[in-house]
């Protein structure tokens, strides 16, 4: 569940009854729209009446205007994107739905992801419109600078922004004023004029001042309207104005001091007292008020004080809520801490009491740390932890963590627990040990969790009784993931088995999790059958849990270890499956339907279907990152590379590896097909055999090395780079090492059920005994890879080996095995594009041999494909016409290639070119 959205920050400040119209300050915010300005920065110190400026500017500006008033909790950069969604979405009503719902995932995109699908929907709106940023300066935190600066530079033309600020923000302003893009106010702008000055003092303020006051009061202020404004509700009932017009002097904080004393001094004691109180609250309704006063009818005081002009701005419509003017309330919080000292911790804690009982716990914190009240800030932290970190509110929990002391964090294990978790978060693992330690120390796990935790153990504190129990599991969890993010497999299954067996039934988190790390563990071994059935396991138990997305990750590596298997129609069920889990109609498109579409790629180009491989990588790009998981971004480009290989197009292949492999993210996965091993094969198939051998020594691999399913990948491209040496030099002797290798891998592969593994390694061993001019033992391994393909439709297995994977097919059709599917296989040869101009077809090899030829010489002008088949139908009774129809062509086609089939075999009819045909073993 997401954390509530505060509507009074919303809230757009109506202009006030009474004030100065400011024409040529608003023709200037005007004339910055109409030019196509990106930012409108109005930047002064507190009492210039910047928001009160823009409250009556967006009034007036015809656009819709989005609003949002920030302060210090707004530095958590989850929290400051949910208020930036929520602000658009009181002008576009479901824009940024799914920001909101990717915010809440366990494994949220990077934020330039979020941003980006943000600014896609920003793009979409029909109207230009503002978004006003106001209070700006509460805001200290570099990530949440750099979300406004990436939207800054990145803009759609119908946004513009809007900001407010005591101080310059860190954003490109430089880059922005030199573009033409910034429209600023500062406090020369802001300041009245005297004629400004004498409207605001005789009508606004009701007051009778002479020319010479109202002259020599504006000089003294210097157009500062704040001043202005104490020293008008100074001089209400002053019988001697002239006087204090006098006295009235000094720098900005001197005359507040002065003036807010004056003013208070005037004030009735009930309201003096109603002033100070109130000032420790950053927002004031009559309920809070009354809370903190002890004073009754605090609704009626703040509507007299907002008549009165007392700087109370109202937040709503309904004037419910109001807030004091920043300047003012800080002043009064020097006088409430001057006056009454011993009072303000208890203000604090009234305010804390009234937030918890009106459901707004992370006020209620922040007034109990305010107070000091360490232990009942510790209490409502761990009540609201799980629902913190659900929210990826990190930053915001680690600030409430950090200011309570560490002592009594560590009486209490569900506190220390999360602590932990928080470290994770942030990449400070030498912090979730020791918080770890403390946690366990108060659990005896051999206990009744079932007894009140108060009873196990004298000293320590718990609140939340549900996480505490929980806790023996959890903090089994988290220890598994970190053993099994330094690669520790033995005390990953420890850790995970021992939370199968704490985790309750129902705990679908814990389950799902702990048997997501077995299958993980199991799958790194390269026991694919138990990773199967426990990362199955562990994407059930997530699904059930709600964790939707951590399901589509498992799904990932679900379809990755059926891959391995060979079982590609499993695979593509459960991408499907998955796909339709993160893409529920009318539900906001789930983390992980990008990599989906991806994963599809894959399946249909091993199957040939470039064309749809292609489109299904489309889709998931049009999805935009904020679909996708943290690991999308490497294999969508690893994806294209295979698409651009099988297109020829190497050097694109190459340069979609070099961004794959910057962009690498194992998310825990093994990494049993690198990046790097994978541009190797490329290099092969560019002939760039010396870097590929380079590679290999840089690995350390040899023929002799121990085999393992985590360096299975690196072995076949091993055997890959010494075969490719052998046929560009015959005297290299290392092929007999490579025949040795394959051997013992493929037995790894067949005891390991890796049947995609053995295809390849039985094709790779058609093709070594091939080029020593073995044709029979050859074709053996053929046979069985064939056979094991066949199946589950594997196409491109074959294409890929080019040339001599075509020799070996030619050969095995003519032989009458498997002629459907080696039919189908010739066929796609015959569509490849050949990798560079000038290169000879692919099916040159055994196509025709002229007298005194040597095995394995390719002819001049081979038979095509369709030649060979028009060439079989020789051997029937079939006439022309008929063989027409039986093959779908014209008859004119077939007389075309019957004539070819004569010319390139040398003969004249049909009975003479079937014998010298089967002279040449080709039927």
């Amino acid at each position: 569940m997401s954390a509530p959205i505060l509507a009074t920050k919303l809230f757009i400040p109506p202009p006030r009854p009474k004030v100065v119209l400011r024409s040529r300050l608003i023709e200037r915010l005007n004339q910055g729209l109409a030019s196509g300005c990106k930012l409108t920065l109005i930047s002064a110190s507190a009492g210039f009446g910047k928001t009160t400026l823009v409250s009556e500017w967006v009034a007036v500006c015809e656009r819709p205007v989005a609003w949002l008033s920030l302060d210090e909790g707004d530095n958590d950069p989850a929290c400051f994107l949910a208020y930036l969604v929520a602000a658009l979405q009181t002008i576009v009503a479901n824009i940024g739905k799914g920001v909101l719902a990717i915010l809440q995932s366990p494994q949220p995109p990077s934020t330039e992801s979020i941003l980006t699908a943000l600014l896609n929907e920003i793009t979409t709106v029909p109207d230009n419109f503002v978004l006003v940023l106001d209070d700006y300066h509460a805001i200290d935190s570099k990530p949440v600078d750099e979300v406004l600066t990436f939207l800054l530079e990145h803009l759609p033309p119908q946004m513009h922004l809007a900001i407010t600020t005591r101080e310059d923000p860190h954003l490109p302003l430089a880059r922005l004023r030199a573009r033409g893009q910034l429209t600023e106010l500062r406090a020369a702008d802001l300041r009245f004029s005297p004629a400004e000055a004498a409207e605001f003092l005789n009508q606004v303020m009701g007051l009778n001042l002479s020319a010479e006051d109202t002259s020599t009061l504006e000089s003294r202020a210097e157009g500062w309207i704040t001043g202005l404004q104490l020293a008008a509700l100074s001089m209400q009932g002053n019988k001697d104005v002239s006087g204090f017009i006098r006295e009235f002097a000094g720098d900005h904080q001197y005359i507040v001091d002065y003036l807010v004393q004056e003013v208070l001094q005037s004030q009735p004691e009930p309201i003096r007292r109603f002033l100070l109180q109130t000032a420790i609250l950053d927002q004031l309704n009559g309920s809070l008020c009354d809370a903190v006063t002890g004073q009754e009818e605090g609704n009626a005081r703040l509507e007299a004080l907002q008549r009165g002009n007392f700087f109370v701005i109202p937040l709503d419509d309904k004037r419910n809520w109001y807030r004091y003017h920043h300047l003012f309330a800080d002043v009064l919080r020097m006088h409430l801490m001057a006056e009454q000292p011993d009072q303000v911790s208890a203000l604090h804690r009234r305010a804390s009491e009234w937030y918890e009982h009106n459901g707004s716990p992370d006020n209620a914190i922040r007034h109990a740390l305010a107070a000091e009240d360490f232990a009942r800030a510790a209490d409502l932290v761990e009540l609201i932890m799980s629902a913190m970190t659900r929210n990826q509110q990190y930053a915001t929990l680690r600030g409430w963590l950090k200011a309570i002391p560490d002592e009594l964090v560590r009486l209490r294990p569900v506190l220390s627990t999360g602590y932990a978790k928080v470290c994770i978060f942030f990449g400070e693992f030498g912090g979730v040990e020791p918080r770890l330690r403390d946690a366990e120390g108060w659990l005896d796990t051999t206990a009744d969790m079932h007894a009140r935790p108060e009873s196990l153990a004298t000293g320590m504190v718990v609140v939340d009784e549900e996480e505490f129990r929980r806790l023996p599991g959890m903090i089994a969890l988290i220890r598994a993931a970190q053993a099994l993010g330094r690669g520790d497999m033995p005390e990953t299954v420890k850790y995970a088995r021992r939370v199968l067996d704490l985790a309750p039934e129902d705990d679908h988190l814990m389950l799902g999790g702990a048997a997501s790390q077995l299958g993980l563990v199991a799958w790194t071994s390269g026991d694919l059958d138990t990773a199967r059935r426990m990362t199955a396991e562990g994407m059930a138990n997530l699904r059930l849990g709600g964790y939707i997305s951590p399901a589509i990750g498992g799904a990932i590596v679900l379809a990755d270890i059926q891959i391995a298997q060979g079982c590609l129609h499993e695979v593509m069920t459960t991408y499907e499956r998955a796909l339709q889990w993160a893409t529920e109609p009318g539900a906001p498109v789930l983390q992980g339907a990008a990599d989906m579409y991806v994963g599809m790629s894959a399946l249909h180009r091993e199957h040939n279907d470039l064309k749809t491989a292609t489109q299904c990588l489309l889709t998931s790009q049009a999805l935009g990152e904020l679909a996708g998981l943290q690991q999308n971004p490497y294999r969508w480009r690893a994806a294209m590379a295979r698409i651009r290989e099988a297109q020829g197009d190497l050097d694109g292949a190459l340069d979609l590896l070099d961004q794959a492999e910057r962009l690498y993210d194992a998310n825990f996965s093994p990494n049993v097909r690198p990046i790097a091993t994978r541009k190797t094969r490329v290099w092969v198939a560019q002939g760039r055999l010396g870097e590929a051998l380079g590679w290999a020594h840089e690995q350390g691999l040899s023929v002799e090395n121990e085999l393992g399913y985590l360096h299975e990948f690196d072995h076949i491209t091993l055997a890959r780079v010494l075969l490719a040496r052998y046929q560009s030099d015959r005297a290299d002797g290392s092929i007999s090492g490579v025949v040795g290798l394959l051997k013992r891998l493929l037995k790894a592969a067949e005891e390991g059920g890796r049947k995609g593994s053995v295809i390849e390694i039985l094709v790779l061993q058609a093709i070594a005994y091939h080029a020593q001019g073995d044709l029979p033992a050859a074709i053996k391994p053929l046979q069985k890879a064939l056979t094991l393909a066949e199946p589950e439709g594997y196409v491109r297995i074959f294409v890929d080996e080019g040339p001599p994977m075509a020799q070996l097919l030619l050969e095995a059709a003519s032989r009458g095995i498997m002629p459907d599917y080696t039919g189908k296989l010739l066929a796609a040869f015959e569509t490849e594009q050949p990798s560079s101009a000038g290169e000879s077809p692919l099916l040159t090899p055994l196509a025709v041999l002229p007298e005194g030829h040597r095995d394995g010489e390719p002819l001049t002008e081979p038979l095509s494909q369709r030649e060979l088949e028009v060439l079989r139908m020789f051997k029937t009774e079939l006439s022309g016409p008929e063989i027409a129809r039986e093959l779908v062509i014209a008859l004119s086609t077939v007389r075309t290639h019957t004539k070819s089939i004569y010319s390139k075999l040398n003969v004249n009819n049909r009975r003479a070119a079937i014998k010298r045909a089967a002279e040449l073993n080709l039927i």
